[in-house]
């Protein structure tokens, strides 16, 4: 299975963090799901680090690249496409990182993992 990771997900498993549930844990365990990282998480990350609204992120950011390696997660490019999707996408949602990874969930036809249930709303699928 394909997964879409959202950027508090991917945070917390990195960071090994205890809001990490169970149920989510396993997902990314197991070895035999894809598990995709949008561009647009480490453009989120790098932007609360920079406003110092999330430095507990400053380590993933610096070294983003060898961690999504190291975990063998993929990287999805943010295409035109997405970016279209993202703007054209209804309701009051107003987290241009959100909207993005919706549009992106959608384009590729995966869940994403994350607590927000703001994005049930949407027609994606929200596996935590």
């Amino acid at each position: 299975m394909r997964l879409l990771l959202d950027t508090h997900t991917l945070l917390w498993w990195l960071i090994k963090s205890p809001l990490l549930p169970v149920s989510a844990q396993n997902l990314l365990k197991h070895r035999n799901h894809n598990v995709l990282v949008s561009a647009a998480s480490a453009w989120e990350m790098a932007t609360k680090v920079r406003l110092g609204k999330l430095d507990i992120a400053a380590d993933v950011v610096e070294n983003f690249m060898l961690h999504l390696a190291h975990e063998q997660f993929e990287v999805i490019a943010v295409r035109v496409e997405h970016g279209i999707s993202a703007g054209l996408l209804p309701g009051p949602h107003k987290d241009p990182f959100d909207r993005m990874l919706i549009a992106q969930a959608l384009s590729e036809n995966v869940p994403i993992v994350s607590n927000d249930r703001a994005l049930d709303g949407y027609g994606v699928k929200r596996l935590w």
